[in-house]
């Protein structure tokens, strides 16, 4: 694959990467190690900028108001927006924007106006529930949470764990289990407005992620309208898995941008760190690290990038999509990692961004689809078709 960038492309990546380093990383000095808001001044301040750049809302559709970029542009522009201390759950604090959720975009035209168009302009949050205590990496056979239907409405008794942002939102996308027998045909999207009778946030969920947290939720005779089914009813899998599997590229490419982050920390540092009288880059251990760093990371962006362009051409991705997914988050992990080993002592204190990334790295290789699933897509595939 070709992973030369046109002159678009590049003028994009400079830009992204010039906004990085000097909008969000003074940002970071004055931020706590942890944080992943901005103040709301600095960020309705860098909404204008990122506006008046025609960057406002990256994973948009042109037809709403949103820049027409393709995925492997937008995939290029993840590496770089993740090269800060909060860029792998707080990608440049949100002051790009973002699709929301991005099955709204079929959603019905009533559901779009009450859904989809208030969280486009910015007034409503909305919630992904997907996962159940009764597992995640299988959803469509583990989904307990029961939806039956009464007349004009569905009674919905479940629960769901691991969901972000589900005590701030106004709205989510719930799958329940409408079909028992008809495993992921059974499976229904649900819109449900948080404030309905029966839903409740039962806890916060806290994680290695510090400041960035998920939810528990229940759902206790919980009553949605026949009108709030996104899609078709036992059409709900069709809907969560096209998201997991497109969304893992640029997922992918927030750990790539991390890397990238903390490899050239690594070059810049060791040439200054004397040991026993040398440098450290004399030493072939360390040597050794920078090249399996770099090895990482081009393996990693190889594999991202061609995911990106197989969507783009109309493709099937899926196989591409989970090696991106498996070898860009396994690969990040050992390049944090490393990097750790090099800056000693000052590598796991918070003077310094690896901890962080170190933290929220582990997540990375359960988030979207674990490891292991990525490995049973592909092997799949594999025992399925040709040898290519």
């Amino acid at each position: 694959m070709d992973l030369t960038l046109s002159s678009e492309q590049s003028l994009l990546v400079e830009l992204v990467r010039r906004f990085v380093r000097e909008e969000i990383l003074p940002l970071e000095l004055h931020l706590d190690p942890d944080a992943d808001e901005l103040d709301p001044a600095d960020k309705a301040r860098l909404i204008e900028k990122t506006k008046a750049m025609g960057l406002y809302g990256l994973d948009i559709p042109p037809t709403y108001g949103g820049p027409d970029i393709d995925l492997t542009t937008r995939t290029l522009l993840a590496i770089e927006m993740s090269q800060h201390r909060a860029g792998l759950y707080a990608p440049c604090y949100g002051v790009f924007g973002g699709a929301g959720l991005a099955q709204l975009f079929e959603a019905s035209d009533a559901q779009k106006e009450k859904y989809l168009h208030p969280v486009l302009r910015g007034e409503k949050r909305g919630f992904f529930g997907l996962t159940e205590p009764s597992g995640g990496s299988d959803p469509a056979r583990a989904i307990r949470t029961k939806a039956v239907r009464d007349g004009d409405t569905w009674v919905i008794n479940g629960g769901k764990i691991f969901i972000s942002g589900a005590d701030k939102a106004q709205f989510g996308l719930v799958f329940a289990r409408t079909e028992p027998e008809n495993g992921r045909n059974g499976v229904t999207c649900f819109i449900v407005d948080t404030d309905t009778p029966g839903f409740r946030v039962r806890r916060v969920v806290h994680t290695l992620r510090s400041a960035h947290y998920a939810t528990e939720l229940s759902f206790d005779n919980m009553r949605v309208p026949h009108g709030n089914i996104l899609g078709k009813v036992n059409g709900g899998f069709a809907i969560a898995n096209e998201r997991l599997t497109r969304q893992r590229i640029p997922y992918a490419a927030g750990c790539i941008g991390v890397a990238v982050k903390a490899h050239q920390m690594a070059l810049d540092y060791v040439p200054q760190r004397e040991t026993f009288g040398a440098p450290l880059s004399s030493r072939q251990a360390i040597q050794w690290m920078l090249v399996d760093n770099e090895v990482d990371i081009r393996q990693s962006r190889w594999l991202t990038l061609e995911a990106a362009a197989k969507a783009d051409r109309g493709e099937s991705f899926r196989t591409e999509a989970a090696m991106a997914k498996l070898v860009a988050t396994e690969a990040a992990s050992r390049v944090v990692d490393r990097c750790m080993q090099m800056f000693g002592g000052y590598g796991v204190t918070k003077d310094f961004p690896f901890e962080r990334w170190y933290r929220e790295m582990r997540i990375r290789r359960i988030g979207e689809g674990p490891s292991e699933v990525q490995r049973h897509i592909i092997a799949r595939e594999l025992l399925d078709s040709p040898l290519r």
